[in-house]
């Protein structure tokens, strides 16, 4: 069986200030449905750099399977680092993102825009 080039990867925009948001701690689980019940499962682990973004994919090397997979993205450390008068009141301690991945060849590339008011994100390239 052929290696697949499909891969997870993501950065961090913080747009109240128009930079990249270095040092946030990035989790990705593949979570698993038994009847009612929920389980996760930590599969990889990262932190952003000065550009926001991860040195390697979060899952690369024909290790992605079609699943429901999710990103957490732990940015309480990050408004930490701000003044609160420069920051007024951060409601967000992690974000999650859940996503399917349906066809493991692909690059699923999940941006994290972040304000101390709120965020966004979407399917990148």
């Amino acid at each position: 069986m052929a290696l697949s080039d499909g891969r997870i990867t993501t950065h961090v925009l913080d747009t109240s200030k128009g930079v990249p948001a270095s040092g946030v701690r990035i989790e990705l689980y593949t979570l698993k449905r038994d009847g009612e019940q929920e389980s996760k499962t930590k599969v990889a682990e990262s932190v952003t750099n000065a550009d926001g973004r991860l040195d390697a994919p979060l899952m690369d090397g024909g290790k992605l399977e079609p699943a429901i997979y999710e990103l957490q993205f732990h940015v309480e450390s990050y408004y930490a680092q701000r003044s609160l008068e420069e920051l007024g009141q951060a409601l967000w301690t992690i974000v999650p993102i859940r996503f399917a991945v349906s066809d493991a060849s692909r690059h699923y590339h999940i941006p994290l825009l972040i304000a101390p008011g709120g965020y966004s994100t979407y399917r990148g390239s």
